[in-house]
């Protein structure tokens, strides 16, 4: 290059004046061409070959009296010999059928001990044994004899969570009455005595439907191959729509849960479980794969065995009596007769009269912890001389007033009267329930050193 400029300079000085001025643009422009040349071939030896980009036709203006044409669709097929592209954004509906819900945690025993210990407790359907099993709907399972409200207080002190059932133990109480009036907030003169056996305690399991997980049955055969390219649509929007429904519909093909699979690996498992382990209606024992089905299924047996206080399904599942009790406690004045027709003592000119005598049962629960005294009840004596609606006055408690209003309806009397006819009237009612012992058995032959009446159970023996 050097040697090139040299040259050109010596044939510039020895060129005539006329001459230059032809020269120097044609030298000018030949220099351009040289420098030119040189750098492109520099260049051309430094950087690597680049692809031909693609010759796409320039897009032309649109005038105000041409119809826009619409874009090109974002997902082209791309050049031969190159994978295709993944769309940029994920469509909202395969995001949906790829995204799972989180599942809630399990109930803990933390969570039931909360929920149960150290509260005043009730026993729905008044059970008295103290052995009790129900299933995951709360249904007891098997049979236990039931009765009064008063004698099925419950405090739980043990919770045990398994896989297959909760085990709780406990005392029972019973309600013993202090003598008062409805108006005198009959809760807060009550007794709760402790009347379970000495060195035994309640115990109540109660089964859980089990969370599982659906397997997946393959269907025989390969599926089919999912293609690379999405077909063309005319429209944007019809491609990722066309993507997105055609792997959940592969996915639906190719597999299916088996939850009939899962049940009877579910009876296996029960069957191979010790004695103490498995649930107490095996045969019931229904599966989920939705932990949060199962913890509220778990919170409506507990529910459906056990009532917190006097709720309100506790209230409709108590007999009138009690029902009329508590209405007249919870509006703080004594019962009244719901038919106007029913007269006061004080409004007839001859009083209903008891013609029966009878002596109410006691029970066992009564008899081993000492309750007895006198309970008093309204009771509407009807024109025909037959105990209508009854209602307590003043309970006892400990089932004892369920044996005092059987008692009631199945005496005898004599109908008040007013001008000449019998008329339904009012009658305050006490009865008296005593305890009984050596003194006062009836002894059943001369030198018969009886212990006392046989009570195998409340509500079971009468005495004369």
């Amino acid at each position: 290059m050097p040697q090139m400029m040299s040259r050109f300079r010596v044939f510039l000085f020895a060129a005539s004046p006329v001459r230059i001025g032809v020269l120097i643009p044609c030298s000018v422009f030949a220099l351009v061409v040289i420098f030119t040349s040189f750098g492109l071939g520099v260049a051309a030896r430094q950087a690597p070959p680049a692809p031909a980009p693609e010759t796409q036709p320039a897009a032309p203006q649109p005038s105000a009296a041409q119809a826009p044409q619409p874009a090109p669709a974002p997902s082209a097929a791309p050049a031969e010999g190159q994978p295709a592209q993944p769309p940029s954004e994920t469509p909202p509906a395969a995001a949906n059928s790829q995204s799972h819900p989180s599942q809630p945690a399990e109930i803990t025993e933390e969570e039931l001990r909360n929920l149960l210990v150290g509260k005043e407790l009730f026993l729905r359907g008044g059970y008295l044994d103290n052995t009790l099993s129900f299933n995951e709907h709360g249904v007891l399972v098997g049979h236990a004899p039931q009765g009064s409200y008063t004698l099925s207080g419950i405090q739980i002190d043990k919770v045990h969570l398994t896989k297959h059932k909760v085990e709780l133990e406990g005392q029972r109480f019973g309600l013993h009455f202090l003598g008062a009036m409805p108006y005198e907030d009959p809760t807060k003169a009550m007794d709760r005595v402790n009347i379970t056996p000495k060195k035994k305690v309640v115990r109540i399991t109660i089964d859980r439907e089990i969370v599982v997980k659906p397997k997946e049955k393959k269907v025989k055969g390969k599926p089919a191959p999912v293609a690379q390219k999405p077909a063309p649509a005319a429209t944007p929007s019809a491609a990722p729509s066309a993507a997105t429904t055609a792997v959940p519909a592969q996915a639906a093909a190719s597999s299916q849960p088996t939850e009939s699979s899962s049940a009877s690996e579910l009876q296996a498992e029960i069957a191979a479980a010790p004695p103490a382990e498995r649930p107490a209606d095996a045969k019931s024992v229904t599966t989920t794969t939705s932990q949060a089905h199962a913890n509220k299924m778990l919170r409506d047996a507990l529910d459906n065995v056990f009532a917190q206080g006097f709720d309100s399904r506790m209230m409709d599942s108590m007999p009138g009596f009690w029902k009329l009790y508590y209405e007249a406690a919870a509006a703080k004045t004594d019962y009244r007769p719901k038919d106007p027709a029913v007269l006061r003592e004080n409004m007839v000119d001859q009083k209903a009269r008891l013609v029966t005598t009878f002596e109410p049962p006691s029970n066992q629960y009564a008899q081993d912890h000492g309750v007895a005294g006198m309970c008093l009840y309204h009771v509407v004596v009807g024109a025909d001389g037959k105990a209508g609606e009854i209602a307590v006055a003043r309970p006892i408690g400990f089932g004892l007033d369920e044996n005092a209003v059987d008692s009631i309806r199945k005496a005898t009397f004599e109908p008040a009267m007013k001008d000449g006819k019998p008329v339904p009237v009012m009658l305050d009612l006490v009865v008296e329930f005593r305890i009984y012992s050596k003194r006062t058995a009836v002894a059943g032959q001369p030198g018969d050193q009886s212990a006392g009446p046989s009570l195998p159970g409340p509500y079971s023996v009468q005495h004369p």
